[in-house]
Parts: C-alpha cells; structure tokens; sequence
C-alpha cells in the first residue's frame, strides 16, 4: 500500500512537471506576456503578492463566504433531503425547484442575486449555496433511498426505535453518496463563487482582483490569483475530506458496519 502511495506522488510529480514545461515551452513559442507569461513570470508575480496584507485580507475575504455557502448547502441540503425521505409531499414540492437551479445558468443567477441583494458582499455565499444545495439534496437523498428494505423491514418487526434505525441504517447508506456530492460541491462553489465575485466585482474580494488584473492587462497577476484560487480549493477540499472521513469511520464504526 506505500509503496503504491509512493508510485502514485511520483507519477503525479511528473505529470505536473511535464505540464509546467509544456506551459514555458508554450510561452516562449508565443513570445507575448500579453497572450501566455511563463510559469516563471506567475511565480514572480505570486511571491510579489504573498509579502502584502492585502493578499491576505481578499484570500480570507472570499474563502470564507466560498466555504460559508458550502456549508450552508451542506446543513439545508441535509435537512431536506430527510424530509423528501420521511415525507412523499416534500419531496414533490421540491422535486421542480431543484431542477430549476440545476438547470438554469449560474451567470443567470448572478445577475438576479445582484438586483436582489443590496451589497454585493455576501453575492459569493449566495451563489455557492445555490449551486451546492442541489448536489447535496439529490445525492443524499438517493443514498437514503438505497437503504436495505430487508434490513428495513427487519427493523419494523423488531420494533427498533426511530433515532437507531437512523443511525444504524439510513447513514450508512447514504454516506457514500454524501460524500460524492461533497466532492462535486467542493468544486462547484469555488467556481461559481469566484466568477459571482467578478461579475459583480465584489470589492476587496478574489474576484475584483481578477478584474482588475484583467483591466490593467496584467496576464501574470492575473494568473497569479488563478493559482491561489486552486491552491485554496485543494487545501479546503483535503481539509474537509479528511474530516468527513473521520467522522465516517466513528460513525460506522459505531453502527457496526
């Protein structure tokens, strides 16, 4: 198993090499900052960056509205998805609204939030939970529906209370699709958050400085804030993926499976 761990770091060292020497190898066959800067020249502009209190205070800024959403959509998704278990009605009721955000464009949804909300500050927290929620409501909600019926059933004969036949057999089940739609949702709502925040220019936010770098035609920056928007995403998603899987293996752990 470490050894295959070991296999894996290097083969995927060499990927990333292999790309970061296509991207210079690109620029340099270009020859216009304006069009494609070389790795080299993202770096310099990162490390310009990093040293200044700014940085820190927009990074903060829309991570923690990004990760707000996320978890708002991940508590409000959870909630009905139990419902829409427990209760046919709701599940109909809701049936039609989750397929409205699914289908409509988040740009769409952008502009609507921005005619709704009197400050664009909290248009990140909007979005990402809006793209989130109905990830985790359908996902979770097909995990429930998984459930043994036999074990169910089974259940039922013995008279086991409520709250243990949720533990012992409704999460189980749904914690593989939980966590698929959490998966999918770590990356929607760094997406969708970001690109609320540039067309709503979000001030003091990631977003605004894509803009503006943008604006300015400053490719290096601009690139600068795209490797920090990468970097926050995977060090959120090994965080919080690390901490469901703790709190899998107590939980099945627990219920014996």
């Amino acid at each position: 198993m470490a050894r295959n761990k070991r296999k894996n770091r290097i083969a995927n060292t060499l990927a990333v090499c292999f790309w970061l020497c296509a991207w210079q190898a690109a620029s340099v066959c270009i020859g216009q900052n304006l069009i494609l800067v070389s790795p080299l020249e993202v770096c310099g502009a990162l490390l310009a960056l990093l040293p200044t209190a700014d940085f820190w205070q927009t990074a903060a800024f829309s991570a923690g509205r990004i990760i707000g959403g996320f978890l708002l959509a991940l508590a409000l998704g959870l909630v009905l998805a139990a419902l829409a278990a427990a209760l046919r009605w709701v599940e109909v009721l809701l049936r039609p609204l989750m397929l409205t955000i699914k289908s409509i464009p988040v740009a769409s949804f952008i502009i609507l939030a921005l005619m709704w909300l009197r400050s664009a500050g909290n248009l990140a927290v909007f979005i990402s939970f809006l793209m989130v929620l109905p990830v985790v409501y359908t996902n979770t909600l097909a995990g429930i529906r998984e459930t043994d019926a036999r074990l169910l059933e089974m259940a039922a004969v013995f008279r086991v209370p409520p709250a243990k036949r949720v533990r012992y057999l409704y999460v189980p089940a749904a914690l593989p699709y939980f966590r698929s739609a959490c998966t999918v949702g770590l990356g929607l709502c760094w997406k969708s958050g970001v690109a609320a925040e540039v067309i709503g220019i979000t001030s003091g936010s990631i977003g605004e400085a894509l803009y503006n770098a943008k604006i300015l035609f400053s490719t290096a920056e601009l690139l600068a804030w795209t490797v920090v928007i990468v970097l926050l995403s995977l060090a959120f998603e090994r965080l919080f993926l690390w901490g469901l899987a703790r709190v899998e293996s107590v939980l099945l752990e627990r219920s014996g499976t």
